[in-house]
């Protein structure tokens, strides 16, 4: 059984046709990237996903279910979390704050301490627990919302563009530690430019080019492909 299914996903804004007709299968446990130029869809299809824009017509089904009408938060609840581009921390707190936020709810009280250590050590915030969030560099404050994002222990994380920003050496960290939450059970959706940090996750990649799936198969597979190098240098039109 998928853990994510789009059937025939459309999505109009006036009379521009976002995402057309997208059938999309992500499978438990894999991590899978989406990836084309600007004004592909991609972030369109994000927030289809998460429930914040509502599809024209088509399906979406988690675990099976169908979610295609399903509240952002019931979405949530059911095992979906996401990380945005821009962080959405709380920045006049420190680092710790931020993360016994997202955890209180969700960890019996007399685990909590211990488990805002656990995390701050997975995210390498361990010595910045007493930094206010705002003063961390971009990076920290990336890895800060993936904590709070991975705080609910969803079964999908989605991550839109996790990387924008960061450093080499930053960008390939935070690649271990979605390794480290896959090898957990974690199922990772990630919207990504950087080339290097795709090859360095991805089971599977799709490529969408104005709204829909112009390319799918292993990271290899699309490097290889020559209509891929095309979109992104605008020489293709559909």
């Amino acid at each position: 059984m998928a853990i994510l299914e789009t059937r025939k996903l459309n999505k109009h804004f006036g009379g521009l046709h976002v995402t057309g007709n997208i059938d999309f299968t992500l499978q438990p446990g894999e991590m899978h990237c989406l990836i084309g130029p600007n004004g592909a869809g991609k972030s369109t299809f994000f927030r289809l996903i998460l429930g914040e824009h509502h599809p024209d017509s088509g399906q979406i089904l988690f675990s099976d279910e169908d979610i295609t009408r399903t509240k952002s938060f019931q979405r949530i609840r059911k095992g979906i979390s996401v990380k945005f581009q821009v962080p959405g921390i709380f920045k006049e707190l420190t680092t710790r704050q931020n993360l016994v936020i997202a955890l209180q709810h969700h960890v019996p009280s007399g685990n909590l301490a211990e488990e805002v250590d656990r995390l701050l050590e997975f995210l390498k915030l361990s010595q910045d627990h007493a930094q206010l969030a705002g003063n961390l560099s971009h990076g920290q404050k990336q890895w800060l919302e993936i904590g709070m994002a991975i705080a609910l222990k969803p079964r999908l994380l989605l991550l839109d563009e996790p990387t924008a920003g960061m450093t080499p050496d930053e960008t390939h960290a935070t690649g271990e530690m979605l390794h480290r939450l896959n090898a957990a059970g974690m199922t990772v959706l990630a919207v990504e430019h950087d080339m290097a940090f795709v090859r360095q996750i991805a089971h599977r990649v799709t490529v969408l080019h104005l709204g829909k799936v112009f390319a799918q198969g292993s990271i290899n597979d699309i490097t290889a492909d020559p209509r891929v190098a095309k979109i992104y240098l605008g020489e293709v039109d559909a």
